[in-house]
């Protein structure tokens, strides 16, 4: 038996070659070469019109969130079920995040809700794209469009990721991906902004480089550069984007690895969901995920952390999703419950995200599989006493 970590992040091509030419360049700041080659393999392979990267994805959605123009006042419709920085990037405009209930299927934001929660302060749409499964954003475009709301996508579980043959990212007004560690493309820490509307994007530019038009000026389209907008350091180095750029060009081997992987874990935990002993995840016809992460559902919180305990005497780290949001001290104090939020609170009281990482073997998905076959055995005889 050998040790399972939940993740681990590797290289996968020529990280250190390109890491060696940047500093064989001295040249270590932001808007290099690498940054330009990112740029244009994720327009190319997204079909994007403009991508900028940034130092995170969470830089990115306080990017969408300027160009938005929200402010206090404007009120932002999401999940209560997503990490921090769906609404962190929110409040920091003054605008409050309005907290509606995800589907029981895909623990996505539950499009039949979203109109309940809109009002006349409602500026936006922040759909996220769990798991790298998208939301239902034919349902959530039509609402937008009546009620001339702006959808910024998180999709930072989303790169490769596709609705409708359409890449995700790339169907709202904007669309922010994560490259953090824990994702399968990834840098270490970084993130990418789409920009989907062109007369956005010089104002996108100026934010990103702290508020000034040195992108124009580098195009020779001003003759000086200045302050001319609000913005911050928002750009990634060149060696996180050298870094960066040897992943993406594994982009669709990543991508298939990991799909593959989950679908191992799907075909091999059958039998419980059969039987009602688990939830696995589903994946609508429309979408084609990527495998980013294997999220099941045991019946109770008490299972899950049962199950996470017997795991670890296994030496396999598995780990709880989302505290909710609408839970947290800052939610509490920022934002609004916009509807009543029951699968929220029972699916964050019973998921588990099991191993799932580049080089996790065969043999140790089966060995995870194993372990959690034997937990369920031990709660059926449990139960059974």
């Amino acid at each position: 038996m050998t040790a399972i970590p939940f993740r681990n992040a590797v290289a996968v091509g020529r990280e250190a070659e390109y890491i060696a030419q940047v500093i064989a360049s001295s040249q270590f700041g932001n808007d290099g070469i690498f940054a330009a080659r990112c740029g244009r393999l994720l327009e190319e392979r997204l079909g994007a019109r403009r991508v900028l990267l940034t130092s995170s994805c969470t830089a990115a959605l306080e990017i969408a969130a300027l160009l938005a123009d929200l402010g206090p006042g404007d009120e932002v419709i999401m999940p209560s079920f997503t990490f921090v920085a769906t609404a962190s990037a929110v409040v920091r405009t003054g605008a409050t995040p309005v907290f509606v209930d995800i589907r029981p299927d895909t623990l996505n934001l539950d499009e039949r809700l979203v109109e309940r929660a809109i009002n006349e302060r409602t500026r936006a749409l922040l759909p996220v794209h769990h798991a790298g499964v998208a939301c239902d954003l034919t349902s959530l475009g039509e609402i937008a469009a009546k009620y001339q709301l702006t959808i910024i996508e998180d999709a930072a579980q989303g790169v490769a990721a596709r609705y409708r043959g359409q890449a995700l990212g790339t169907i709202g007004a904007l669309g922010c991906f994560s490259f953090h560690e824990t994702k399968s493309i990834h840098c270490g820490i970084g993130g990418a902004l789409c920009v989907n509307r062109p007369e956005w994007v010089e104002r996108a530019e100026m934010i990103l480089d702290r508020g000034t038009d040195r992108a124009q000026f580098a195009r020779g389209e001003v003759r000086y550069y200045s302050w001319t907008d609000i913005g911050s350091t928002f750009a990634p180095s060149e060696i996180t984007c050298a870094f960066l750029f040897a992943q993406l060009e594994q982009l669709d081997e990543i991508t298939a690895r990991r799909r593959a992987q989950a679908e191992c874990y799907a075909a091999l935990l059958a039998p419980l969901a059969e039987r009602g002993e688990i939830e696995l995840p589903r994946t609508p016809a429309e979408c084609d995920g990527n495998g980013q992460t294997f999220c099941l559902l045991l019946p109770t919180a008490a299972d899950r952390d049962g199950l996470i305990a017997f795991l670890r005497t296994r030496e396999i780290q598995a780990v709880f999703h989302y505290v909710p949001l609408h839970h947290s001290p800052m939610g509490r104090r920022f934002g609004v419950v916009g509807t009543p939020l029951p699968v929220t609170e029972s699916v964050s009281a019973r998921a588990v995200r099991l191993p799932l990482f580049h080089d996790l073997s065969a043999a140790q998905q089966e060995q995870v599989v194993d372990a959690v076959f034997g937990y369920a055995q031990r709660l059926r005889r449990r139960r059974a006493a």
